[in-house]
């Protein structure tokens, strides 16, 4: 039975104190309101992830990082390995974010790197795909996303695959306030557990846990979470607001 999770992007947000009070109130949010089976992770800026792991140890909150590299070690100023963060306790790490894939210049071998060398040191990739506007527009975003999966993850056996979490994220609705109708939504959350159907069969399929990612916030997420292949979500900038991050989670319960 594959996992629901909601996962909080902040990006490059909130300074140290405000990070721990963001922290401390959806810890308290989360562990007071919030039941069943739903998994909750924060991802923070890296540099926050040493001191919010004790605010968040025991509760019912994890973290993820945003980035790491592709190495396990070595000259690279300024990179976070995912030995790093293994030894920090992260459970998850963000790959293929549309704004590392645009302003970063990763590309699908670079990404399929990085999912690797998650996944060799136990963390949980959160691969994000998605479409920009003219590939939604020109009709040809179904095939485009599907292929990014198959670039960057369809090397992997079927144990590691497994091991993943997809998020699917409409370029065109991130920090637009545009966000794809439920219908949308759900139509391409199909297509892409049938393309891994296609290739690692119905069982690992029906397992996957698929996130939504494109401005969810807690007036359309109980709509979108009821669609019966949307899982979750990967929400941005709800996510750096307590109560209303907590709301979504709520919904997805």
């Amino acid at each position: 039975m594959r996992k629901r999770i909601v996962a909080g992007n902040w990006k490059m947000n909130k300074t140290l104190d405000e990070a721990l009070a963001l922290t401390t109130e959806v810890v308290g949010m989360i562990n007071d309101e919030v039941r069943g089976e739903v998994g909750v992770v924060l991802c923070p800026p890296s540099v926050y992830l040493p001191l919010l792991g004790k605010l968040t140890e025991g509760s019912r909150v994890g973290l993820g990082a945003q980035n790491c590299h592709q190495k396990a070690s070595g000259a690279y100023t300024g990179e976070v390995s995912t030995p790093m963060l293994a030894s920090l306790g992260i459970g998850y790490v963000l790959v293929g974010h549309s704004e590392r894939r645009q302003y970063f210049g990763e590309n699908d071998a670079l990404l399929a790197e990085k999912t690797k060398a998650a996944l060799a040191e136990g963390l949980v990739p959160i691969f994000c795909c998605g479409e920009s506007l003219d590939e939604r527009q020109n009709q040809d975003y179904e095939a485009i996303v599907k292929a990014q999966l198959t670039a960057s993850l369809f090397d992997l056996n079927a144990e590691e695959f497994g091991n993943v979490v997809i998020a699917y994220e409409p370029i065109w609705a991130i920090g637009t306030g545009l966000t794809a109708s439920s219908q949308q939504a759900q139509d391409m959350h199909a297509a892409l557990r049938a393309h891994i159907a296609a290739h690692y069969g119905s069982t690992i399929a029906d397992d996957t846990t698929i996130l939504y990612g494109g401005s969810c916030n807690e007036k359309n997420a109980a709509e979108l979470f009821a669609c019966p292949d949307v899982d979750g979500g990967l929400i941005g900038g709800a996510s750096l607001k307590s109560r209303e991050f907590t709301n979504i989670v709520k919904a997805r319960m």
